[in-house]
């Protein structure tokens, strides 16, 4: 009997980010934050294939748009299967959702999980840049 890939594995791998339905009006016109933690993150080490777990916190202040959270986190899920670097995944992360929302402040925070001794917490604010 062949291994299928379960629902959970298809939706992740059929997800595109790019979809419009991915991405709400924000009916309120007033400043307010939207405070998101993923606290189960993964990636793969580019060269090693060990696996890498982060929690990612994003804050944004939305203009026009939010996200939808389901579609956040099947985002957040493709990473799992990426042989990416901590700096790349939290770059592209912050890339993504700075492009597609264009928020008034987007603050993300990446913080791996030890490795061989070795913690890594990666901080991109829009107010910095």
């Amino acid at each position: 009997m062949k291994n299928k890939k379960k629902y959970g594995e298809l939706e992740v791998n059929q997800f595109d980010i790019n979809n419009p339905q991915n991405f709400w009006p924000n009916t309120h016109k007033k400043n307010y934050k939207i405070n998101i933690k993923l606290p189960e993150f993964m990636c793969r080490c580019p060269m090693s294939g060990y696996f890498d777990f982060a929690t990612i916190y994003i804050q944004y202040i939305p203009n026009s748009l939010v996200i939808e959270l389901k579609a956040l986190k099947l985002y957040i899920n493709s990473f799992a299967s990426k042989y990416i670097s901590h700096e790349n995944s939290s770059n592209e992360i912050y890339d993504t959702i700075y492009e597609k929302l264009q928020p008034k402040k987007l603050k993300l925070t990446a913080v791996f999980n030890p490795r061989g001794n070795v913690s890594t917490k990666i901080v991109i604010d829009s107010e910095d840049i």
